[in-house]
C-alpha cells in the first residue's frame, strides 16, 4: 500500500511537472528576448540598459511615464529609403495627372524631366526642383482625397528590388524596439522629414503609431465649404513646417511638447534631434542606423569610407560626432540579424 502511493505521487508530480513546463511556455517572461532580430552586442545592450534603467522604480536613472518619450525618424531609420524615398516615388506617380491638368508643365523642368521615369536623372534633380515637384503633386485636394489617394497608391505600388509593397519594408529590429519601448510605458513618435500628411495615412497599422504621434514636414490647410455647406480642408502648396535638420527639434516643441528620452535616426537629417535628446537631465538614448549591409539591404555614408550619397547621408563627422557624446551607432551588417520581416529567421 505504501509503495502504490510512493509511485502514485510520484506519477502526480511527473504529471505535475509536465503541465507546469507546459504553461512556461506559454506564458510569456522577463526571461524571453525582447529584441530577438538583434545579435548580441553593444548596441542592443544599449536598449536594454536604457530601458531597465529608466522603467525601474528606485533607480536613479527612473524616468515617470508621462516623460517617456521615445522619438524615431522614418526614411532610412523605420524603412528603406533607397534608391529613392518611397514618397518622392509616390509623388513622380501624380506627375501625369498634375501635367494633364496644367498641359502647360510638360516643357517645364522639373516636371519635363519627371515625366521621362528616369530615376537616375531625377535623383540628380536640385533640391528645390525636388519641392517643386512636392508642392505641385502633394497640394490641391482635400486631406481626404489626398488619405484616399495615397491609400490606394500604397495598396498597389511595389519596390523595385524585392517587388513587395513598401510597408513591407520596415526594418524588423526596430519594429521590435517600437514594441519594447512600448511595452515599458514609452511614447512613441514618427518624427520625419517626409510629409506628415503622407506618413499618416499609413503609421498606425505599418508601426502601431496614431497619426497625432507623428510629426513631418507639413504644408498649409484652407478651410473652406461645398456645395452643400460642408466644411472640409484644403492642402495649399505653402510650407508650414520643414521637419529636417534644426526642424526636428523645432517640431517636437511645437507638437509634442515634451524632450524626447530617446531618439533614433540615420543622417545628418536627424543630427540636431539626436542633440536634442541627449542635452536632457538624466540618463538618454541617442541612435544612428548605419547602413553598411549592400547584401542584404544598401550601403552608404560617406562615414567609413561607404559610398557617398544624398538620400540618408551619414558623414563622418556625424559618425565622429556620434562616438564623442556617446550615441550608439547601430550596424546594419553586424547588429542585427534579419532587415524584415519577411526574411527567413
Amino acid at each position: 500500500m505504501v509503495g502504490w502511493r510512493r509511485r502514485g505521487c510520484v506519477k502526480i508530480a511527473g504529471l505535475l511537472s509536465v503541465v507546469a513546463a507546459g504553461f512556461a511556455g506559454l506564458c510569456p517572461t522577463q526571461a524571453q528576448d525582447p529584441l530577438p532580430s538583434w545579435n548580441e552586442g553593444p548596441a542592443k545592450q544599449s536598449i536594454v540598459e536604457f530601458v531597465n534603467k529608466t522603467t525601474t522604480a528606485g533607480s536613479p536613472d527612473f524616468i515617470l511615464p508621462a516623460d517617456r518619450i521615445a522619438t524615431f525618424d522614418q526614411d532610412g531609420t523605420l524603412w528603406v529609403e533607397h534608391p529613392v524615398y518611397p514618397q518622392l516615388v509616390y509623388c513622380l506617380a501624380r506627375v501625369p495627372e498634375v501635367v494633364k491638368a496644367k498641359p502647360e508643365l510638360a516643357e517645364v523642368e522639373p516636371f519635363k524631366t519627371a515625366l521621362t521615369g528616369d530615376i537616375e536623372a531625377i535623383a540628380k534633380l536640385p533640391i528645390k526642383d525636388l519641392e517643386k515637384l512636392l508642392m505641385a503633386t502633394l497640394s490641391g485636394m482635400s486631406v481626404e482625397e489626398f488619405a484616399s489617394e495615397t491609400a490606394k497608391w500604397l495598396a498597389a505600388a511595389r519596390d523595385g528590388r524585392w517587388k513587395r509593397p513598401y510597408t513591407d519594408l520596415t526594418y524588423q529590429p526596430m519594429q521590435e524596439v517600437l514594441q519594447y519601448l512600448r511595452s515599458n510605458g514609452f511614447k512613441t513618435y514618427i518624427v520625419t522629414g517626409g510629409g506628415q500628411d503622407f506618413v499618416r495615412a499609413y503609421s498606425d497599422r505599418v508601426y502601431g503609431i496614431p497619426p497625432e504621434q507623428v510629426v513631418g514636414t507639413a504644408g498649409s490647410t484652407t478651410f473652406g465649404y461645398d456645395r452643400e455647406g460642408k466644411p472640409f480642408l484644403t492642402k495649399e502648396p505653402r510650407l508650414l513646417l520643414d521637419d529636417n535638420f534644426a526642424g526636428k527639434p523645432e517640431g517636437i516643441y511645437l507638437m509634442i511638447g515634451r524632450r524626447p528620452a530617446a531618439a533614433f535616426g540615420n543622417s545628418t537629417g536627424d543630427q540636431q534631434m539626436l542633440e536634442y535628446t541627449k542635452a536632457g537631465k538624466g540618463l538618454r538614448l541617442a541612435m544612428l542606423v548605419l547602413h553598411d549591409d549592400p547584401e542584404r539591404e544598401y550601403a552608404y555614408g560617406p562615414a567609413l569610407g561607404l559610398p557617398d550619397s544624398r538620400i540618408g547621408t551619414f558623414t563622418q563627422t556625424l559618425y565622429d560626432e556620434a562616438k564623442k557624446d556617446g550615441w550608439t551607432v547601430i550596424s546594419m551588417k553586424d547588429d542585427w540579424k534579419r532587415i524584415f520581416a519577411f526574411e527567413n529567421k
